[in-house]
């Protein structure tokens, strides 16, 4: 289904973020059943508001605690290869509810460091005070973030880029680059190619000659702020700084469209 000729117009008109609130008291409603089950079976997981959930990611809360947990050993497996065996310090740049994060202390040694960042203060006052042995700290929009340079082993940013303006794509990977160790790691997730099955004519044109397609006439940052990554673009970006060590194109999956998977090495 193409998207983006359904609400080309609702954009044009200022209208997403009335859509998107719509979208969550429908989907509130169709989950509901199941949600209740899921907290009648594990009483004692702490959860999210809603909202929260809703905005970072679905609202389900099966596919955010579960799921959560097989991310969490899926991005251990992209950046392990490359990390020290133990002492490592690993930040979720973009965290939302750490659906991630909040499982990744049980995959690594017990002296091993994990921070999380987001520029939601609310999603940062939850994970603060009911994710204990994790570092929580709100950043802003744009960079900077409270850390010193080359602070950290490993950084991921699962669908981050995909929310932001262009201005902020450089500000922010130099930002990231700043915070990381040489030679340390950066997992990051885009809206790669097969994305164009979801675009109108004209982002499609943008797209293929190698321009950031962003979907705007929103808060950026929101879920409803929407950036499409032509893999040439996001090349010459990464290697001002980076080593690709690996980029994956995203697929057709039975649930949707995966996004690209890029794994850098700080030079």
């Amino acid at each position: 289904m193409n998207t983006g000729n359904i609400t080309f117009w609702i954009r044009q008109w200022g209208f997403m973020h009335q859509l998107d609130k719509l979208k969550y008291w429908v989907v509130k409603t169709k989950n509901r059943a199941k949600n209740n089950r899921f907290l009648q079976n594990h009483p004692n997981i702490a959860l999210p508001p809603d909202y929260i959930l809703f905005e970072s990611f679905k609202m389900d809360y099966e596919k955010y605690f579960v799921g959560g947990q097989e991310s969490a050993t899926w991005v251990k497996t992209q950046i392990q290869p490359y990390l020290p065996t133990e002492k490592v310090k690993i930040l979720d740049w973009g965290c939302g509810p750490a659906r991630i994060l909040r499982h990744l202390p049980a995959l690594f040694d017990v002296k091993s460091q994990f921070f999380g960042t987001d520029y939601n203060a609310k999603t940062i006052q939850w994970c603060q005070n009911h994710l204990k042995g994790i570092h929580f700290v709100q950043n802003e929009l744009h960079p900077p973030l409270p850390f010193d340079k080359d602070f950290f082993n490993a950084i991921y940013g699962i669908s981050i880029f995909t929310h932001l303006a262009e201005t902020n794509h450089r500000l922010w990977f130099e930002e990231l680059c700043r915070v990381l160790q040489p030679k340390g790691i950066l997992l990051l997730t885009t809206h790669g190619t097969i994305f164009k099955a979801i675009m109108t004519d004209t982002e499609s044109q943008l797209f293929d000659n190698q321009q950031l397609v962003i979907r705007d006439n929103a808060i950026e940052g929101h879920r409803v702020f929407t950036t499409f990554h032509p893999p040439a673009y996001m090349t010459q970006l990464f290697k001002t700084q980076c080593e690709i060590l690996s980029h994956e194109a995203g697929k057709q999956e039975s649930w949707g469209l995966n996004q690209d998977v890029w794994i850098l090495r700080k030079k």
